[in-house]
């Protein structure tokens, strides 16, 4: 008989960026491929910005999984909500009461609750992530006794909120991507006895052709590369700071999600190459000198783990616990926190290319033995076995 799961997430498909939903897709078509019978659970929303409906509500099969999209209501007035939102990202800790506003304003998916409470108990377990959203927040309360919990913490305002508290506390199950972001976890608050870090996993490419990415964009020399979202969230202002700060012959490509907003100071020295598929971002990366990420806000870094797998080396932001953690684990990348250290880390790579290769082959040896998808699942799926049957199981209280 088919174990049945439900995977909540409030964006899902092949063409929605990001770390969760990524992370969320491929462990969903991962158990489909292992006999589980899997359903998500989702909004009919593309943008992480507007929340709106862009997506049509119904029912869809995605690579053997059931996809069912519910619509979002949004707020008809956000003067509160952005309000609290301003209060919350300044660091203050509004009242239990505006912190439900902001939430219920930002967006909400009744169709899906709905779901929840009439079907949920037909699922042998539901997994959430991340943490943040009403669908987490809300919804995991109707199925607490079966459901997991992938929160994809990072060290921000949101996650220090009293709303938040029970998202960690109450589920049957709490799944980490890293030491550092289970750390955390437990210095926010109550963590749920049932935990684990069971990190995430990485589909290898078959090839790789650095030349053909130099060649479509004219790049004689060499560069570092930047994936990601352009925003100061993920380190990008940041960056280019530090970055403009260096005398290096060393250019920046950046591709990703987001206008750059490139300095005039630093035009043509950061080149923009907008969207790539994942064929050319897998050969940028293996064009690069090193990969630069200068993101704090992580909880597993799949693009770190992309640079490895190319075989290239890391330059990470100083005191980024979670890239700063891989990075100690297999030496495959340095950290840096100003212009200065930045401009050394790049001269030594320059000066011996031996010195990036090594890190970049102890990188690739540490994702290949740590974080492949059939590692990563056996993971999973002994985590689930372990939990037993839910209706074996009491909600548990907090303590």
């Amino acid at each position: 008989m088919k174990r049945r799961i439900a995977f909540v997430s409030p964006r899902f498909g092949e063409e929605i960026v990001g770390g969760a939903e990524a992370v969320v897709r491929d462990v969903a078509l991962g158990l489909v491929e292992r006999g589980w019978d899997v359903e998500v659970l989702t909004t009919c929303a593309v943008s992480p910005y507007t929340w709106a409906n862009e997506l049509p509500e119904g029912t869809e099969v995605d690579s053997g999984v059931l996809v069912r999209r519910f619509a979002n209501v949004l707020a008809t007035s956000a003067s509160r909500e952005h309000m609290v939102h301003g209060r919350i990202y300044a660091g203050e800790s509004p009242t239990l009461d505006d912190q439900v506003t902001w939430l219920q304003a930002l967006f909400r998916t009744p169709g899906l609750f709905e779901v929840l409470l009439k079907e949920g108990r037909s699922y042998d377990a539901v997994v959430f992530a991340p943490y943040l959203f009403w669908p987490t927040t809300v919804g995991m309360t109707v199925v607490a006794e079966r459901a997991v919990v992938m929160p994809c913490l990072h060290d921000e305002v949101y996650a220090y909120l009293d709303v938040m508290r029970h998202v960690l506390s109450l589920p049957a199950a709490v799944w980490f991507l890293s030491g550092p972001e289970h750390d955390l976890a437990h210095r926010l608050g109550p963590v749920t006895p049932h935990h684990s870090v069971i990190g995430s996993g990485m589909d290898v490419p078959k090839e790789y052709h650095p030349e053909e990415f130099r060649s479509e964009y004219g790049l004689d020399g060499p560069f570092v590369l930047y994936l990601g979202r352009r925003e100061a969230d993920k380190g990008w202002p940041w960056l280019m700071d530090v970055f403009a700060g260096t005398k290096t012959p060393v250019k920046l490509v950046s591709a990703g999600a987001g206008h750059p907003d490139v300095p005039p100071r630093l035009r043509g020295r950061v080149i923009d190459v907008g969207y790539l598929t994942v064929e050319q971002r897998n050969n940028a990366l293996a064009a690069a000198l090193a990969y630069m990420q200068p993101s704090f806000m992580e909880s597993y870094s799949r693009t770190v783990m992309e640079s490895w797998l190319a075989g290239r080396p890391v330059l990470v932001r100083k005191g980024s616990a979670v890239v700063e953690w891989h990075c100690s684990r297999c030496d495959g990348g340095r950290s840096f926190g100003t212009s200065e250290e930045l401009e050394e880390q790049l001269g030594i790579l320059l000066a011996d290319p031996k010195v990036a290769n090594k890190m970049g082959s102890r990188g690739h040896a540490y994702v290949m033995e740590n974080y492949q998808w059939p590692q990563v699942l056996d993971r999973i799926e002994a985590d689930l076995e372990s939990l037993g049957k839910p209706w074996d199981r009491a909600p548990h209280s907090e303590c």
